[in-house]
């Protein structure tokens, strides 16, 4: 299996100014435990996790005066469309992050979690026993 059939499609983006808590209440809607990052001024695209929120909130940062440039990841894995699901699982445990931002042509197509794979390579059960 590959990461386009388990990827998520419709990602949320957000801005480098936004606050923690603005980025934080925006994964929260979407249900999402990442964001892509647009920021041209500084090289393109990162990518911010609940755990890069929870880092600053556990260091006694203001979400609230925070912004999401500073707890951005710029030095990004990128993944592939046509990579198989063993290979992001791979370059995952390498790095040690839950979440890669897939490019086509040099552009978002989406992001894969490790939740993604896991569902994919273990379907949910009809009856979960008692």
């Amino acid at each position: 299996m590959l990461v386009r059939d388990a990827m998520t499609t419709v990602v949320l983006t957000i801005g480098p100014a936004h606050t923690l808590r603005q980025a934080a209440a925006l994964m929260s809607a979407r249900k999402v435990g990442a964001a892509i990052v647009h920021d041209p001024d500084a090289g393109g695209i990162g990518i911010l996790t609940e755990r890069d929120i929870l880092n600053s909130v556990g260091l006694g940062q203001d979400p609230d005066q925070e912004r999401v440039h500073a707890h951005t990841t710029t030095d990004v894995v990128f993944a592939a469309p046509a990579w198989t699901l063993e290979e992001a699982a791979r370059a995952m445990a390498h790095g040690g992050f839950r979440h890669l931002i897939v490019l086509d042509r040099d552009e978002p197509a989406g992001i894969v979690s490790v939740r993604d794979i896991i569902r994919c390579w273990v379907p949910a059960r009809q009856h979960v026993p008692a």
